[in-house]
């Protein structure tokens, strides 16, 4: 995937699940979805690999339990290569992002989305947890929802903390 700078950002992606579908769907919202979220936080020269892997919910929930200690199923996890703080440069390796299909798709039908807007963010979600952002404290949760606001509209992507839109009010 080529960004509008000299940078890359090379995603590999492994599909465990066949719930997940069409291959070349997925690579070209985890393509769109990286492209906006190096724009945004200025990463456009950033050249660093991605690993995305679209699992079913129980091996979401094994990896959870095991790397978190949390025995659940969970939409998103995860794990970047090397701690770095907001603002730095990624390295070679941004990290890993697991995604759990069942409990997406509950998701996005029980908030009035579609799915690919809803895969969609949480893809830009996990991206923002490589790179340090979280949402522990309500003061960094408020700014790493601002910074998905951003890159979602870029995309055409309604704001998904909008309460209107999630009670069916659009």
């Amino acid at each position: 995937m080529s960004n509008s700078g000299a940078g890359m950002i090379t995603i590999d992606i492994t599909i465990e699940a066949q719930s997940w579908g069409d291959s070349q769907r997925l690579r070209n919202l985890c393509e769109q979805a990286t492209a906006a979220w190096c724009q945004r936080l200025g990463f456009e020269t950033c050249d660093s690999e991605l690993s995305m892997v679209f699992t079913d919910d129980d091996h979401i929930r094994q990896i959870n339990a095991r790397w978190r200690r949390k025995d659940e199923a969970t939409n998103v996890l995860s794990f970047p290569a090397f701690d770095i703080k907001i603002g730095e440069t990624p390295g070679p390796m941004l990290g890993d992002i697991v995604l759990a299909h069942s409990i997406i798709e509950r998701e996005a039908i029980a908030d009035h989305k579609t799915f690919d807007d809803h895969l969609t963010h949480l893809i830009v979600h996990g991206l923002l947890h490589l790179v340090g952002y979280d949402h522990e404290k309500s003061d960094d949760a408020e700014t790493m929802e601002q910074i998905e606001r951003d890159i979602l509209q870029s995309l055409a992507i309604l704001d998904p903390y909008d309460v209107s839109i999630k009670a069916g009010n659009n």
